[in-house]
């Protein structure tokens, strides 16, 4: 086996692996009241795609693959964000489980963030790797999910929240280092290509929110909670009518007041799993970026 430096011309690989172990992995953990999972769509993938070039590009150093004579076995790609390190994907082939690729793999990605005081990873629910991230000195926090149809009738009014742009990367920087201690820096001038952005800012509190190419909300950080709650509440007034919100931690009860308000169907799914930090809020962790 050979653990090597990731390249562009690697990513469409590490696209179809990651898919493929995540499939097998949603698949085997799949609850019986839980819809049939499902591959990626092509919407998805083209963003995952995007974002993982852009992290090869931005972060040579934390991304890598293991291959050996069949190819591409395993990957992971992470990236430093002032003196924030996250793990955006990690990944290993099916079946190829338990034979140390995974731990060599993400021994040279944390190699990356050697120099970082925090850390954040977004973990599945797979008790092998929350282990692995333990054993690593990252504290397991439960993620929970918010999904199923909205009920629209109880979006309130929401006012003061508007189109975000390229000019609006400072304030979402500064509202980033407030809640989880780092700015996405480069990471959302490529979001803003990817995802729709809605910000708010006034006098009472700032804030954005990201939708998906799903229409759900995707990414979330706020001044404050009442500032969190409107964006959110607009979020869901502008999105699809099918909820997919993930990555809600018991720090950010508010986004539970709103969900359940919403009627969505509330479930435990996974962990964010921290270094050197408490779980953000008001925020709303993105799966990959953080």
């Amino acid at each position: 086996m050979l653990i090597r430096p990731m390249t562009l011309d690697d990513v469409p690989a590490a696209e179809r692996l990651s898919d493929g172990a995540f499939f097998e992995l949603d698949s085997r953990q799949r609850r019986p009241d839980e819809p049939e999972p499902q591959h990626r769509s092509d919407a998805h993938r083209r963003v995952w795609t995007e974002r993982t070039r852009h992290l090869v590009s931005t972060d040579p150093g934390g991304c890598w693959v293991a291959e050996d004579e069949t190819g591409m076995i395993g990957m992971a790609t992470s990236f430093r964000r002032e003196v924030l390190w996250c793990l955006a994907t990690f990944a290993v082939v099916p079946g190829r489980q338990g034979q140390g690729i995974g731990k060599g793999l993400l021994a040279a990605a944390a190699s990356h963030g050697a120099a970082c005081t925090r850390g954040m990873i977004a973990a599945s629910s797979d008790s092998a790797a929350a282990r692995v991230y333990h054993q690593a000195g990252f504290a397991l926090h439960p993620q929970m999910s918010l999904t199923g149809p909205l009920d629209r009738s109880a979006i309130p009014d929401v006012e003061k929240v508007r189109e975000g742009s390229l000019s609006d990367v400072d304030l979402m920087d500064s509202v980033d280092r407030a809640t989880r201690g780092a700015g996405h820096g480069p990471d959302h001038p490529v979001l803003i290509g990817l995802w729709r952005l809605l910000v708010t800012d006034t006098s009472t509190g700032s804030g954005y929110v990201y939708l998906s190419e799903r229409g759900s909300p995707a990414l979330l950080a706020a001044s404050n909670r009442r500032t969190a709650t409107r964006l959110l509440w607009a979020a869901l007034a502008e999105g699809a009518d099918s909820v997919d919100l993930r990555h809600v931690t018991g720090a950010n009860q508010w986004a539970l007041d709103v969900g359940l308000a919403a009627r969505l169907r509330l479930s435990q799914d996974g962990y964010l799993a921290l270094r050197g930090m408490k779980p953000p809020a008001p925020y709303v962790h993105s799966g990959a970026l953080l």
